[in-house]
């Protein structure tokens, strides 16, 4: 992703400029780095997890190509850092391919349903926490975002699908979050409310026989925001 599109569409619509230095400082740091990677120094990986994509998927993705998905929602700065690379080609980085992102608010609301009894909060007709990238010839897109909060059985936890440029889908699998990370976000003033999440990664139906492959890596603090960084592996 072009650095500069980035300060300009992305940055300064949900940071104050120190908190948007902070961010890119992160994002820089972490430019080289293999954190949250599968990969290994022989050049071997291993597929990432497939997972569901209900309940809440995307409903109209190819509208949505934005870095900054934050829209409307308060919470935490995000910056989500992904690496897409082909176990197929020696786990070399996968460029020009689509990648989708989805989360759901603070207090654990999806935007495009709503008004049911697994989500009473209808937010059918609005679009906050979801977005299209492609990515860059080092397989690399970004996303500027807010901490997603929690809902009912469920740990805290992003959904991201990878596509070929031609709409077919290549994984579809979640990323989970450092425990200690989102009890203090969820002990923090706009997500105290809601309580801290009432299932553990372990515990969680998803991440309990996939975790170490799916937990992301997080550098930052409540102030500055946070980074994401996480390596996604597609066999294509």
């Amino acid at each position: 992703m072009d650095r500069k599109k980035f300060i300009r569409n992305s940055i300064l619509g949900i940071a104050s400029l120190a908190t948007a230095s902070k961010l890119l400082e992160s994002c820089s740091k972490n430019d080289h780095d293999d954190s949250g990677s599968s990969s290994s120094e022989d050049g071997s990986c291993t597929v990432s997890p497939s997972e569901t994509k209900g309940p809440f998927p995307i409903k109209t993705p190819s509208q949505l190509v934005l870095e900054n998905i934050k829209s409307d929602r308060i919470g935490v700065a995000l910056l989500i850092n992904l690496v897409i690379e082909n176990k197929n080609n020696n786990c070399s980085p996968l460029s020009g391919v689509l990648v989708d992102v989805w989360h759901c608010d603070k207090d654990g609301n999806y935007s495009e349903y709503g008004g049911t009894s697994m989500q009473p909060k209808d937010y059918t007709s609005v679009h906050f926490l979801r977005g299209r990238q492609t990515t860059n010839s080092k397989g690399e897109v970004s996303f500027i975002s807010i901490f997603p909060g929690w809902y009912q059985g469920r740990a805290p936890h992003v959904h991201i699908e990878v596509l070929s440029t031609n709409g077919a889908s290549l994984l579809v699998t979640q990323i989970a979050f450092p425990e200690t990370v989102s009890s203090t976000v969820y002990s923090s003033e706009n997500y105290v409310a809601h309580g801290q999440a009432d299932t553990s990664n372990t515990r969680d139906n998803v991440f309990s026989d996939s975790l170490a492959d799916e937990l992301a890596t997080l550098t930052g603090n409540l102030t500055d925001g946070y980074t994401l960084s996480k390596t996604i592996t597609v066999n294509t």
